[in-house]
């Protein structure tokens, strides 16, 4: 279905709207320090820059896309996200703001040595970019079906320039005010899209009628250990990501930085509501389309062409939003952890806010490139994987560093950063029935439970 002219104009004014805040946005960062970790953001910046990264493709377009074919099973993303914005709250916010380290892998090097941070720094980000790579090749995927004909090069390298700008002229600051910006926008669109599924489809109880029960409005419906595995994936997965740290810890204040995370707790989750109706609503009157088609060809077909082109770029920007909140998490950890360790040329404040910012147009051309020859598509498939791997890699050893420092060994602590994602790419390896994650946590676990007891045994024995 072509886009009309009411279509054209409001997505390019929307766009230009995103693009015109991260511009204001930049002209206030004058230091690494603001760039990287912020430090002067209230409530709703806090928020905006977790929910401006967490509430992307998979929380929209993905979410639709699953709730075409497994319904309520599709909340389980925006739900583990909620879940984990809470127990960032509550009890990870104070020991991070504590902490002296920028960065995640930061703290793991200062607890277990420059070693065990250097691996965390090099798989985390590895991670990260599985993630990075997934959100270019959805927004190429977006455009396309927007424009169509427009070719893989244009489109993807247009999703990069607008992730650069979003976030390289002002970091964290950015990602926050222009989340801000972007969750008002999203907020419309979503409640809007849901309303207007539920009426068209002659109310929420026609959806129960007509579509099987025990599949559409079952939150398991994938079987217990995939979608309860796929809670547990996205709450780890947040609590081990360095942009939901730097977005925790430019809080101005402890207590802004706590309401920041849990604002988000509370917006995030019904996100996810307004996609599932649409995606309900999708497979009940076009059951053959392609599923992940379902959010954009309802938009197209149902609102009318101004909101509609409003919608649309909103989509766009949560997708390339969550592109540059992890872009500008793989610098940082690059600028703090990997740079900083071979050499100190960079130290002085405007070298290190120029190394940050250089830093970030290479991870978006590597991810163009990777995009366009392809892998793009084939890292779709395992995109879902990231947050797991990301967990496996960080989660444990930062749990320990923060709330049990000096009772593990190094040693242990670098066996624990290397086993648990070994141990999730093993568990897909062998296609069992479960999410992978529960198999390289329990590694992970294990090699840490030994080395505390090891340490405990240690001091028993002097």
């Amino acid at each position: 279905m072509a886009l009309s002219a009411g279509h054209l104009i409001s997505i390019a004014l929307t766009l230009l709207l995103i693009a015109a805040a991260g511009v204001y946005s930049g002209k206030k960062v004058k230091s690494a320090g603001e760039f990287d970790s912020g430090g002067n953001s209230g409530t709703f910046v806090v928020a905006g820059a977790i929910t401006g990264t967490l509430v992307g493709g998979s929380s929209t377009v993905g979410t639709a896309q699953l709730a075409f074919t497994y319904g309520m099973s599709a909340w389980w993303f925006t739900l583990g996200a909620g879940i984990s914005c809470l127990i960032l709250a509550f009890f990870f916010a104070g020991p991070l703001r504590r902490h002296e380290s920028a960065t995640l892998t930061g703290i793991i090097s200062r607890e277990f040595g420059a070693g065990a941070g250097m691996l965390a720094s090099v798989l985390s980000s590895l991670g990260i970019f599985i993630n990075l790579l997934a959100q270019l090749a959805s927004a190429q995927a977006l455009i396309s079906t927007v424009i169509p004909g427009i070719g893989l090069f244009p489109s993807t390298l247009f999703a990069a320039l607008i992730m650069a700008v979003y976030v390289i002229f002002g970091g964290v600051l950015a990602a926050g005010i222009v989340g801000v910006i972007k969750l008002v926008l999203l907020y419309i669109a979503v409640i809007v899209a849901g309303i207007l599924a539920a009426v068209f489809s002659g109310g929420v109880h026609t959806l129960w009628t007509a579509l099987p029960h025990e599949t559409y409005f079952n939150l398991f419906a994938r079987g217990f250990g995939v979608d309860a595995g796929a809670g547990v994936s996205l709450l780890l997965g947040v609590l081990s990501t360095q942009t939901y740290a730097q977005a925790v810890k430019s809080g101005i204040t402890d207590k802004a930085a706590r309401n920041g995370a849990l604002l988000s707790a509370v917006l995030i989750p019904p996100i996810g509501v307004g996609g599932i109706l649409v995606g309900m609503h999708m497979k009940l009157h076009y059951p053959d389309i392609v599923p992940g088609q379902a959010f954009p060809l309802f938009i197209i077909k149902y609102m009318p062409p101004i909101l509609g082109g409003i919608v649309l770029a909103t989509l766009f920007i949560a997708i390339v939003g969550t592109g540059a909140g992890l872009s500008l998490g793989i610098s940082t950890i690059i600028n703090n952890d990997i740079i900083k360790r071979i050499t100190r040329r960079f130290d002085e404040p405007k070298k290190k806010l120029l190394i940050g910012r250089t830093l970030i147009i290479i991870v978006l051309a590597f991810g163009l490139i990777f995009t366009i020859i392809g892998v793009g598509d084939l890292i779709l498939v395992f995109g879902f994987m990231s947050m797991g791997l990301r967990a496996a890699v960080v989660f444990l050893p930062v749990c320990c560093a923060l709330f049990f420092p000096g009772k593990i060994r190094p040693v242990f602590a670098k066996l624990t950063i290397i086993s648990g994602p070994l141990g999730v790419l093993a568990g897909r390896l062998a296609g069992v029935s479960f999410d992978p994650l529960f198999i390289g946590m329990a590694v992970a676990l294990l090699i840490t439970g030994v080395g505390f007891a090891f340490k405990q045994k240690r001091y028993i024995l002097k």
